[in-house]
């Protein structure tokens, strides 16, 4: 037992959202089943009304998983949330039900947090699934928030994480409040990144061991296919939408008037997709929404900017260290072309229609 942990009190409790994944949950249970740990570890699944028969298969195959059950669906950040308050561990790692821990990923994390009191979320190098490419070591970003994976090996400090593996002690959740459910889904975890650096708490990603990823599962898209750039018009759609939320709540001082330039950049890219497409499916359903409801929602945003403002710990330099200055955008049209935007974003996969 570590020391100063409560007999019977696990002290890493992983939390995994499940919708519909029955042709991935077993494998990541599984992964989290065969970590080797010198602490005790609890597992939560909260199932946000599947019809495809994945409580069954967590109760039958893993019987000392903790599974929660809502009645109707909740989405992916109220069901992390839920996950967050039944948890009883001292630190939370956010596991997607299509990704898989690498032997070793649970002590790797624990071993670097508990060696860095001030590390404040942390993450392991992504690898695709099917391919096994590495995919990530973190994210830095620019300045329209745009992520950039990072592939350059070495433990360092990175402006954000995925939400597929995000590790963060149940003090911090609780300081910073959990992921907004008002996101929906795609965002949240830049949202919680952003939020924790600007309380001086480093993101850091660990250069050990690692997960792997079935990316697209849940919403289509977000990869490379084929040298092309692939996206689903709903994925699209909330993460240009809460990019713009994050800028908005989240960017200090006056760096916020980034977001006019955002306006006009987004534009311009909505229009160069519909005069490509010869129709105007995408600037109506993804670019001007997202300005729109940024602007329509400024004083609710206002608000709330400004206690996450009052609270923050970094000055607008150290905030802005991890970002660069390249316009990944312009960086990925450059290399592919313009993406492919689709209503399921890989052929043959219809989109899932919740919030995950």
């Amino acid at each position: 037992m570590v020391p100063g942990q409560q007999p019977g009190k696990p002290r890493v409790s992983v939390c995994i959202a499940n919708y519909n994944g029955d042709d991935v949950l077993e494998a990541c249970l599984a992964s989290v089943a065969a970590q080797t740990c010198s602490f005790a570890v609890e597992t939560l699944v909260h199932d946000d009304a599947s019809t495809d028969g994945s409580p069954a298969l967590v109760r039958s195959r893993f019987p000392a998983v903790t599974l929660l059950c809502a009645d109707e669906n909740v989405g992916f950040c109220r069901s992390n949330n839920r996950l967050a308050a039944a948890a009883r561990g001292d630190y939370l790692l956010l596991l997607n039900n299509d990704a898989t821990l690498h032997p070793g990923a649970l002590e790797a994390l624990y071993r670097y947090q508990d060696a860095h009191g001030d590390a404040g979320i942390l993450t392991l190098p992504q690898y695709a699934a099917d391919s096994g490419e590495l995919l990530d070591r973190g994210m830095h970003m620019d300045l329209f928030a745009n992520p950039i994976p990072n592939t350059a090996p070495g433990t360092r400090e990175v402006a954000t994480v995925m939400g597929s593996c995000l590790w963060i002690s149940r003090a911090l959740w609780e300081e910073l409040g959990g992921f907004p459910e008002w996101f929906g889904s795609i965002g949240e975890d830049m949202y919680l990144c952003c939020l924790a650096r600007l309380r001086g708490r480093a993101v850091v990603a660990v250069d050990e061991t690692g997960y792997d990823h079935v990316v697209g599962h849940s919403f289509g898209g977000g990869r490379v296919e084929g040298r092309r750039l692939r996206s689903s018009l709903r994925r699209r759609a909330l993460s240009e939408l809460n990019k713009n939320r994050v800028m908005a709540l989240c960017y200090p001082g006056f760096t916020v008037l980034l977001l006019l330039p955002q306006a006009l950049l987004l534009l311009l890219e909505g229009l160069a997709l519909s005069l490509r497409d010869g129709n105007l499916r995408v600037l109506r359903q993804i670019y001007l929404p997202a300005i729109a409801r940024v602007a329509g929602d400024w004083r609710r945003l206002r608000r709330e900017r400004r206690a996450i403002q009052a609270a923050r710990r970094r000055g607008i330099a150290d905030f802005f260290r991890p970002l660069r200055l390249t316009h990944h955008k312009l960086w990925l049209l450059r290399r592919y072309g313009l993406p492919h935007i689709s209503e399921t974003g890989i052929e043959g996969r219809g989109e899932d229609r919740r919030e995950h």
